[in-house]
């Protein structure tokens, strides 16, 4: 048998905890305040035994308007709704407010429980059950057994066990995508044991010696223990409510709204795409970044609506819009959630998650952003998989997380991506990771690395190329190295750039210095070498040697690039020759003194301390030697 939920819902004080101790033995009050009061505060937990053998685990909600947010806390996890309504009152505020909760999280199934009827007479009670099959009309309840009882004289209770149990049957399943998630809706300590969280399984299935992120926050935690309707086992599965021991990490750092998971499939959420349905009883128009409630599976954070391209919305509509949070939660495309106002606290809608990982949304770029958001909540997985890939842009999306995005199970949606892959509607641009960029995306990242090479080549005509590390910071400094290596791989395959060390440009460029530019650079290489360590500044090759500083713009940077020069200072360059000479000397004096002082340096090469003090910072720079107070010492015993 599958497993499924059972779930109270009606107004406050009309017997809905009464009705589950009657059902089940097991009295759900636990507080001492909820029994000195006679009220249900917060979420009680039994579970029903079937003729089979089998049980089934039942939630009781509190009912009081003041505790609507526990009441949406526990309703998430629900399959089948046990609609409890008082004979000597009927439909009550928190019945209807109940009532269009379940709808929106999507509970299709239950039946309604008349309660109290030892407290009416029969004429009473036909006026009540007409009111509630009124009040059924064109809800998900409308066909649903209304069941008269009383849980002081018994009546009915067998007929509400036996409904049940036919129901339970009928219960459409719940699709498992398989990622496992188990919202937190209690957290507790139990002596020789520690902490202790409960929830309902939503998808996939968790064993003791698992360890399990706890999202949003991101900490880990060793799966100790394992209980489902009070009994030991050592897995559980979707749909079962589920308490696990953690261990690893204390009760007071676990709060309700948090989720466990198997780590690296999760990402922490603060904006998601919705399609939003604002509810007909609704007394007012919703303005567009209204201040809300946002309750979606155990979590309630303050949330802002964003309504797309409009500035409010009407009671009854259906709408797309973007939920930004204030605190970050763990979501899944398809996850149902509820909105309420903020002050008075009211139920205005709710609706279902379209993408959990959205970015925030140009105007310009509106109806592109309406018509990704019509395809996400309508179109086939092969197109839901293509909007997310189109979103994730250059930077890519690990497979593992587009199940995250698309709402589609792991199995089937690796069947999916492994087409993409196939059709060259995708690329694997890191396969340890598996991370996967659509085509559309690489080809613009590859046409901007190609025209940004365009680019430099026509400002620097006489570079033979730029350095991988310029461009990489110039085409995207936040793209991921392994994504701008493989399209560059791919650019130099196909014969649209060329490298030679470190250097990238375009195949057809070539330098060429002219007559008197190449006059210029051997003069030039000419001056730097025949000055050895006493090179003139770029001031004085303009003032002393006559060479135009245009030129000397021109000529620098590529006798660097060429290795000829090496640049010092911002204005003094020194002929490779002779550094590498100096560092020969240099090193050998170190090895042998163990250590210079700007004194020694001065001794040893006979500069003026405009040469020492540059070429002692440029040697500490190259890692050929260390700083200590005031003396340089070889970095390394070994080094040359």
């Amino acid at each position: 048998m599958q497993n499924i939920v059972i779930g109270t819902a009606g107004h406050v004080d009309h017997g809905k905890t009464a009705l589950i101790r009657e059902l089940t033995g097991i009295d759900t009050d636990r507080l001492k305040e909820e029994q000195e009061r006679g009220i249900t505060i917060e979420l009680g937990f039994a579970y029903l035994s079937l003729p089979d053998g089998e049980k089934v685990g039942i939630v009781d909600v509190p009912g009081h308007e003041k505790f609507v947010k526990n009441m949406v806390a526990g309703a998430g996890g629900i399959d089948l709704v046990l609609m409890v309504i008082a004979a000597d009152e009927g439909v009550m505020p928190q019945t209807r407010e109940h009532m269009e909760i379940c709808e929106l999280l999507g509970i299709s199934r239950g039946i309604v429980a008349l309660t109290k009827c030892d407290l009416i007479d029969n004429d009473w009670r036909e006026l009540v059950m007409d009111d509630i099959h009124e009040f059924m009309d064109g809800t998900f309840l409308a066909d649903a057994p209304v069941i008269p009882i009383s849980s002081i004289t018994g009546e009915g209770i067998d007929n509400v066990r036996s409904t049940l149990v036919d129901i339970i049957g009928t219960v459409e399943r719940r699709t498992d995508l398989g990622l496992f998630r188990l919202p937190i809706d209690r957290v507790f300590s139990m002596k020789g044991f520690g902490t202790v969280i409960t929830g309902t399984l939503m998808s996939g299935t968790v064993s003791t010696g698992d360890t399990v992120e706890i999202m949003p926050r991101r900490r880990t935690a060793k799966v100790r223990g394992i209980e489902v309707h009070n009994e030991s086992v050592t897995s559980a599965v979707q749909g079962q409510r589920t308490a696990v021991n953690l261990q690893g990490v204390e009760k007071s750092s676990l709060e309700r709204g948090e989720v466990l998971c198997h780590p690296g499939f999760f990402e922490p959420s603060i904006r998601a795409d919705v399609v939003f349905t604002y509810l007909e009883s609704a007394k007012r128009k919703l303005k567009n970044r209204a201040i809300v409630r946002f309750h979606i599976q155990t979590a309630e954070v303050m949330a802002r609506i964003v309504l797309f391209g409009r500035d409010t919305a009407s009671p009854g509509e259906r709408v797309y819009a973007q939920v930004l949070m204030d605190s970050p939660l763990a979501l899944m495309a398809g996850d149902r959630f509820v909105i309420r106002s903020y002050s008075p606290v009211t139920t205005l809608g709710g609706g279902f998650v379209l993408d959990p990982l959205a970015v925030k949304h140009k105007q310009a770029e509106l109806a592109a952003n309406e018509a990704e958001l019509a395809t996400l909540e309508t179109g086939t997985d092969d197109e839901k998989t293509g909007v997310i890939l189109t979103r994730a842009g250059v930077t890519g999306i690990p497979a593992k997380r587009l199940s995250l995005r698309t709402g589609i199970p792991p199995k089937r949606q690796d069947t999916i991506t492994e087409k993409t892959l196939s059709r060259k509607e995708s690329h694997l641009v890191d396969k340890e990771e598996r991370r996967l960029v659509s085509d559309a995306a690489y080809r613009a990242f590859q046409d901007r690395i190609l025209d940004l090479l365009k680019q430099f080549h026509e400002k620097s005509p006489l570079m033979k190329g730029i350095s991988r590390e310029e461009l990489k910071n110039t085409a995207g400094r936040y793209v991921d190295v392994k994504i701008f290596t493989k399209a560059l791989q791919d650019l130099e395959s196909s014969g649209s750039l060329t490298s030679a060390g470190n250097q990238i440009a375009l195949p057809e460029h070539r330098v060429d210095l002219g007559e008197e530019l190449s006059s210029v650079k051997d003069r030039l290489e000419s001056i730097l070498l025949t000055a050895g360590l006493k090179p003139p500044t770029v001031k004085e090759l303009v003032d002393s040697h006559g060479i135009a500083e245009k030129e000397l713009k021109n000529v620098l940077p590529l006798m660097v690039k060429e290795g000829i020069i090496q640049k010092i200072t911002g204005d003094l360059y020194f002929h490779t020759t002779a550094l590498e000479k100096l560092r020969d000397d240099y090193t050998a004096f170190l090895r042998k003194q163990k250590k210079a002082s700007p004194a020694d340096f001065k001794e040893m090469t006979g500069l003026t301390r405009k040469f020492i003090i540059p070429l002692m910072e440029h040697f500490d720079v190259v890692k050929l030697t260390i700083r200590v107070g005031d003396f340089r010492e070889l970095r390394t015993k070994g080094d040359s």
